[in-house]
């Protein structure tokens, strides 16, 4: 009976708490959207500390803005359309990383041309016809005994490049059949040279004929291998011919040879290679224009090629304006030995990367790939203090240098074919922005001032904000 009554009591209690207009209800909490990640953000830091890291931090595009700088990326305005990034594979840096056992080389291989996520995706290669100052030693295709000629280039032969050049740009080719390949010649054999020396000294009129035919037949000896030739310049620095090797090689002689000999050459064996001048430093602009200044020689001509050890990176574009239907590229620059990681970083990112591709180039591309602990293999009189990407430091050890992380900012995302879209300078914000194939957008950005930088990436109306350290650099992709 006790628990009826208890029972009947509680049901008037509830009938009771239910008609009291008093009662109060218990808010229900909204629930709070997620925030998805839009936008991939990987980083070098200038002290080192992070080396092409991808961020956690969620980044989001919202529709509000801020008090922050702003780069705004304009796909409406387009450029160029890139044909990669990459390094220069000497003859020395292919030696070294052929001494690495076949583990260690294969996994050094798919870090710099694979396609992981712990790979830089390289996609363009420069390397020497004949010997650069970076192999162990001198060598054209056709060396003869002094005194000796060969102008039918019985002789000819790759011989000197079939034990570590060859078989590994073959491994190279497995891993990325479309990269591209540029063949630049430091000398051609020295019996065509007016000192018979690999040091200086020009090319004999006389065989002016003969090179453009050794040129042509070492294109066709490579493409038999397997190996695509895509551009070839026919004089690396023509303005240096104190390195070993090297070839003076005036804008004139330069304009005569492909006017009259190289082109023709290239038309009669249906060689599509791109020829492309110059090969030297940006305060000589003077000297394409030359040669691009001659319109018998213009015809065969692609584009002109600059180094930046000299000059200003703006010259690309005083070329291009000049005659926009001709490209740039750019196709040399080299960290030093005793460089410093954060200053190198930065001076390479703002010029080499960045300026390059605003100055209209299609392809960045540092010097060298690899070399050993002491800055070899290098000619004597070759280059002592040009460090490589990476420092092969035995058959089963090498490290990653600041080279690596300069091109990989670039390469990892940026693929052949994507096309440079506009953006602004936003005060110290060094930046270049790029559609790919894919359709995704990149951006790569440099903190070129002293302080820490917040600031906004604007893209079709709206924002996101990040923020990088003094002398550090991002690159930002997204969908």
């Amino acid at each position: 009976m006790k628990a009826l009554i208890i029972m009947i009591m509680l049901a008037m209690l509830s009938s009771t708490c239910s008609t009291n207009n008093n009662e109060v209800e218990v808010p229900v909490k909204p629930e709070v959207p997620k925030v998805e990640n839009e936008v991939d953000f990987y980083i070098t830091k200038s002290n080192g500390s992070q080396k092409l890291r991808k961020q956690s931090e969620i980044l989001a595009f919202v529709s509000s803005n801020n008090q922050f700088p702003t780069i705004k990326v304009n796909p409406a305005e387009s450029f160029q359309t890139v044909d990669g990034f990459g390094f220069s594979l000497t003859g020395g840096s292919a030696e070294v990383i052929n001494q690495l056992t076949t583990s260690t080389r294969e996994e050094l291989l798919q870090k710099l041309f694979g396609a992981g996520e712990n790979s830089i995706s390289i996609n363009y290669l420069r390397i020497s016809i004949g010997a650069s100052d970076l192999d162990s030693s001198t060598f054209s295709y056709n060396d003869l005994p002094e005194g000796q000629t060969d102008e039918d280039l019985s002789e000819f032969n790759l011989e000197p490049d079939m034990k570590d050049l060859v078989p590994l740009l073959k491994k190279i080719l497995e891993i990325n059949p479309d990269i591209k390949i540029m063949g630049t010649p430091w000398s051609p054999p020295v019996w065509m040279k007016d000192n018979n020396s690999t040091i200086g000294g020009s090319l004999l009129p006389k065989y002016y004929g003969v090179y453009a035919d050794y040129l042509v037949k070492y294109i066709a000896e490579m493409k038999n291998l397997g190996i695509k030739i895509d551009a070839i310049t026919p004089q690396n620095e023509p303005l240096h011919p104190g390195n070993n090797p090297s070839m003076l090689m005036l804008a004139a002689q330069q304009a005569d040879f492909i006017r009259d000999y190289l082109g023709p050459a290239f038309k009669t064996a249906n060689i599509n290679t791109k020829i492309i001048i110059y090969d030297h430093n940006a305060d000589k602009p003077e000297y394409p224009l030359a040669v691009l200044n001659d319109a018998g020689a213009r015809q065969y001509i692609s584009g002109s090629a600059f180094h930046l050890y000299a000059g200003d990176i703006r010259a690309l574009s005083a070329v291009h304006a000049a005659y926009p239907d001709k490209d740039i590229y750019f196709t040399e620059q080299y960290t030093a030995s005793n460089g410093e990681f954060g200053g190198d970083l930065k001076w390479h990112l703002r010029n080499v990367i960045i300026g390059s591709m605003r100055n209209w180039s299609k392809n960045a591309l540092e010097w060298n790939l690899a070399n050993n602990s002491t800055f070899g293999p290098h000619t004597p009189g070759g280059c002592t203090t040009c460090k490589g990407a990476i420092t092969v430091k035995g058959s089963t050890s090498y490290e990653e240098n600041v080279g690596f992380y300069i091109i990989g900012h670039a390469t990892k995302f940026i693929p052949a074919g994507s096309v440079r879209l506009g953006s602004n300078i936003a005060g110290n914000l060094q930046n270049v922005a790029f559609r790919t194939p894919q359709g995704k957008k990149v951006i790569i950005v440099l903190n070129d001032g002293q302080n820490f930088e917040m600031f906004n990436i604007e893209y079709n109306g709206k924002w996101f904000t990040t923020s990088l350290d003094a002398g550090s650099v991002g690159t930002y992709v997204w969908d």
